[in-house]
């Protein structure tokens, strides 16, 4: 089966328990490049995140005698609430791991939902290959946050959404991290609006899955540096299905600075009122550095999420 079927399938099957999320017309980003800019708002979806797409229906495919196993994922925040509320609504039980660093209100959010949670390594790979290696130890499914083809299918159903609603898109914009969220969206585009120029957004503190494409191979980093795109951040696992699927589909690659991703956090909510996560003002920085390079076209930027400590916030208003 194609990873285009996948994904309508996946629509059928997560539709009931999502929110189909706003596309909302910016009249002050459309003045830009004096044509049509549209916010895909995934920032308004269960948890803060279009991470409740993808573990949701990784979860829901699950047989019952997999499900009563046990399921273990790793994650910085948006994966982990994702995956946590897919347990809730399977009825399902599971292990979340997290970097001992991991922000303190994201883990306080987790508690609210029946996981059990657990930490290891200080940054993000380190955690995800150890819970990998738990799960394979303990005979429990593996729910990669972006290294599985049902869970990049679930991400993917955010652009059913928009392609539902627009007929001609000539460009779109999306955060890359591990790259399931952006294979996803490039698979179903490539197959859907072939004339969709799909644009990857990355943080020049973390841009793995840029390094990786140039050189032809996964590339993981020695340090890690840090970023207001927290959501984003961190390596590839070596064999990940992403860096092929965006390898192949992904048009071109847009890199931004911290102080670029700061300034259009307070951008969205100077403009339209809105709360944002780093990740998400990583692809709204990619678009407004570059608006003159889309003259008069139709533009989607995926605000990929929401989730962004009250502290942070202030200090970058």
């Amino acid at each position: 089966m194609s990873l285009y079927q996948e994904i309508v399938d996946a629509s059928e099957r997560i539709g009931s328990e999502i929110l189909k999320t706003p596309l909302f017309y910016s009249t002050y980003l459309s003045d830009l490049n004096k044509g049509e800019v549209y916010l895909k708002l995934e920032s308004e979806q269960y948890t803060g995140s279009f991470k409740a797409r993808g573990a949701l229906n990784k979860v829901l495919k699950l047989s019952k005698e997999e499900r009563d196993k046990g399921l273990i994922t790793a994650s910085t925040g948006n994966h982990a609430q994702g995956f946590a509320r897919a347990l809730t609504i399977a009825k399902a039980k599971g292990t979340i791991f997290l970097p001992t660093n991991a922000e303190p209100s994201k883990v306080e959010a987790l508690k609210y939902y029946d996981a059990d949670l657990q930490f290891h390594g200080d940054d993000p790979l380190t955690t995800e290959l150890h819970a990998k290696q738990v799960a394979k130890d303990l005979g429990q499914t593996w729910v990669s946050p972006y290294n599985d083809l049902d869970v990049i299918a679930g991400q993917g159903t955010l652009a059913v959404e928009v392609t539902n609603e627009l007929e001609t898109i000539d460009a779109v914009f999306g955060c890359i991290g591990g790259g399931g969220m952006m294979s996803g969206v490039a698979s179903w585009f490539k197959q859907k609006s072939l004339e969709t120029k799909v644009i990857g957004c990355l943080p020049a503190n973390s841009p793995e899955m840029y390094l990786s494409v140039e050189k032809g191979e996964v590339v993981v980093l020695d340090e890690y540096q840090p970023t207001l795109s927290d959501g984003s951040a961190g390596g590839l696992e070596e064999d990940s299905i992403t860096f092929e699927l965006c390898q192949k589909l992904i048009d071109d690659y847009e890199l931004v600075s911290e102080e670029d991703i700061a300034a259009r956090i307070k951008y969205m909510v100077d403009k339209h009122h809105k709360i944002v996560e780093g990740a998400a003002a990583v692809a709204l920085s990619a678009f407004m550095n570059n608006a003159a390079d889309y003259p008069g076209q139709r533009v989607v930027i995926i605000i990929c999420g929401a989730n962004i400590t009250t502290s942070k916030l202030k200090e970058l208003i």
